[in-house]
């Protein structure tokens, strides 16, 4: 068996998983396979190590354009998307996508893995402590113009990390008061806008450093892709029938603990 195969099939576990624990926790597919995909690349020394974690995070926003078109749909079908809000959510989000995959990869590779860990741990800690927050507080949506900039910065933060975008836009959302349900659905259609236009602009700007006849396009390792997005795809729903049996809160706090280990590999190697 060749290198290669055996990459994508490491690669279509990661997607088993991932795509699993995205339906039953509701969290974004690259809080996991970027600190992964970063460990298998460097294995199989697919490229230089200076640019594997950009390569990773390109790679996993691919493959969340998948995975969240798909949970977009059934939020949709179940009346969980909020079209009076969304358009303008996306606008903000397509936004800092956009800006996010052209500087990431022009940022020192550390730098971008320091942004990374912090990022997480601080998901991880929202995790953690999700149950503890105080939800009798009514908070109004800012105006469009306020929420467009917010959301922004939200996008561009969630391209630069790799994921989907509903870690970060559900609790921006229900600190507004937005239900749950809502914030949620809002996210999954967000994730499309974020992983579309984040890869865009990761895909341009590593045209210039490796060759589709090499795997790549742009950043994207096309390879890895198609494990992830092979088992993913068919996972995702199975989690998400998984909630109805399992634990959540309690895997949610297991889960931030995994998080927490994760960004400190990210850190150290």
């Amino acid at each position: 068996m060749s290198e290669l195969v055996i990459l994508i099939v490491f690669c279509a576990i990661l997607g088993s998983v991932v795509g699993f624990l995205a339906g039953l926790l509701g969290i974004g597919g690259g809080l996991v396979i970027v600190p992964v995909l970063s460990s298998i690349l460097l294995h199989f020394e697919v490229l230089p190590s200076s640019q594997i974690v950009v390569a990773a995070i390109a790679t996993s926003l691919a493959s969340i354009l998948f995975t969240s078109t798909s949970s977009a749909l059934a939020h949709h079908k179940n009346g969980n998307v909020p079209w009076d809000l969304a358009p303008w959510v996306m606008t903000g989000v397509a936004l800092g996508a956009l800006i996010s995959g052209f500087l990431a990869s022009l940022l020192p590779e550390q730098v971008v893995r320091i942004v990374f860990a912090v990022s997480v741990v601080l998901i991880a800690f929202k995790m953690f402590f999700s149950g503890k927050s105080d939800t009798s507080t009514e908070r109004q949506l800012p105006n469009n113009i306020v929420l467009t900039v917010l959301t922004t910065i939200t996008g561009g933060l969630s391209a630069m990390i790799g994921i989907g975008g509903g870690a970060l836009l559900v609790p921006l959302l229900t600190f507004f008061s937005v239900n749950m349900k809502k914030a949620i659905g809002c996210a999954s259609a967000c994730g499309i806008v974020i992983a579309l236009f984040g890869s865009v602009g990761y895909i341009s700007s590593g045209l210039s450093h490796f060759a589709f006849s090499e795997g790549f396009l742009g950043f994207v390792y096309l390879p890895a892709l198609l494990g992830i997005v092979c088992t993913s795809w068919f996972t995702a729903p199975l989690g998400a029938k998984a909630t109805q049996h399992l634990p959540v809160p309690t895997l949610k706090k297991c889960f931030a603990g995994l998080l927490l280990v994760m960004a400190a590999n990210m850190v150290m190697n």
